[in-house]
């Protein structure tokens, strides 16, 4: 596999990429991003993730955006020539470039970036052994400063911190609470709690981020007949029960068995987490846009 980057439709290798100092995503945190998954040469659900990312420039107002068509198309032919059969897909979009504030003031032809690397957030053990987790003091951003589902490059500087957080305080992650002290997401990916054979997960409205991973799981769950439900939870939730796991596509699925040092059910992964977890890695297998071998 060689790291390779498109930028605003030409590739290079990752080593030859370079970015406009004044590029707006760079100077204010003004754009969107895309995590997407190469599994066995296939993109997976590399619709739901552009969609996602066209619906966040509509709600910015991010003006010229190359079409969906010609998007998809450049992530294709990049991963093509990458060479890669197992990757991390990053797409950036930033409003243009020129330094201040005021996009009247600036080029605002989007810079479009597909990056093409490798990403791993958590040690391959801890898949095994399971997550130590803490509730960091940092509070998920209010939706009325800037709507959750939106994937913006500025809102992430409030997980780095509480990442960091976790971090200081020897934990493999951190939970956010939202404003109103209900459990909204980690750092980097959504929560699940099983409870008596119930899965479980923050609703929307708590402040999360409605992830690709997060929506397969809930598909996953339903064609196993296992009953799911959008909730308001709270900690006492969380501690009380039988399983837990976190969901994201840089971290897939990834077992969670301790929270503020209280043990969650019997303190390993748990049976219908690893049902989920094997399901999930047979479908990432078999679903997606196919690439071409290089």
């Amino acid at each position: 596999m060689q790291m390779m980057v498109n930028w605003n439709g030409t590739l290079m290798p990752l080593s030859e990429a370079r970015i406009p100092v004044f590029d707006h995503a760079y100077l204010y945190g003004d754009g969107l991003f895309e995590g997407i998954r190469l599994y066995n040469r296939r993109i997976f659900k590399l619709d739901e993730h552009l969609k996602r990312l066209y619906n966040g420039c509509r709600h910015l107002d991010i003006q010229g955006m190359i079409p969906y068509d010609e998007l998809k198309m450049r992530i294709v032919d990049t991963v093509e020539a990458s060479g890669a059969e197992d990757a991390y897909i990053r797409v950036s979009v930033s409003r243009g470039t020129g330094i201040g504030l005021n996009p009247q003031n600036i080029d605002q032809t989007p810079n479009v970036m597909i990056a093409i690397t490798r990403l791993a957030l958590y040690p391959p053990e801890w898949y095994e052994s399971g997550l130590n987790v803490v509730t960091v003091s940092l509070r998920v951003t209010a939706p009325d400063a800037l709507n959750p589902r939106i994937k913006s490059i500025g809102r992430y500087v409030a997980n780095i911190q509480a990442k960091m957080e976790a971090n200081r305080r020897g934990a493999g992650e951190g939970l956010m609470l939202n404003a109103q002290g209900y459990v909204a997401e980690a750092t980097g990916d959504n929560l699940f709690i099983v409870q008596d054979g119930v899965l479980r997960t923050p609703h929307p409205s708590c402040g999360i981020l409605r992830g690709i991973t997060r929506q397969t799981v809930i598909e996953i769950a339903r064609d196993f007949g296992i009953p799911v439900y959008e909730d308001w939870l709270t900690l006492h939730d969380v501690y009380n029960a039988d399983e837990a796991f976190l969901t994201g596509t840089a971290a897939e699925i990834i077992p969670m068995v301790r929270l503020d040092e209280r043990e969650i059910g019997e303190g390993r992964p748990g049976d219908l987490t690893l049902r989920i977890i094997r399901e999930f890695h047979k479908r990432t297998r078999e679903i997606g846009v196919l690439v071409a071998a290089r």
